[in-house]
């Protein structure tokens, strides 16, 4: 769902670097898609229309999401070790690429 705040994507990337203490240098810029990803707008105005509107501004929310990663670490832990790929490897075979 989008939400009232609208940031430049290496905005969030830098947020989220601060928040966990990292350095600005792991920053890797893509090389193959010059202009293409500055930002992702969502619209919520049709949810607003139907009286919705978001609980969480940016800052709040992206902190709250830092600390969840932090806190549990045994969901994501397997995620960067691979342990998934060799799952879905042995379930749908090796045309993920």
């Amino acid at each position: 769902m989008g939400g009232p705040d609208e940031l430049p994507n290496i905005d969030v990337v830098r947020r989220i670097l601060a928040l966990t203490d990292r350095d600005e240098s792991l920053i890797e810029y893509v090389t193959d898609r010059p202009g293409h990803d500055r930002r992702y707008s969502l619209s919520a105005a049709r949810l607003e229309a139907l009286g919705w509107s978001a609980a969480v501004g940016f800052d709040e929310g992206i902190e709250r999401t830092v600390h969840w990663y932090r806190e549990n670490e045994s969901w994501w832990t397997p995620i960067r070790s691979g342990d998934y790929r060799s799952y879905y490897e042995r379930q749908y075979g090796k045309a993920l690429k």
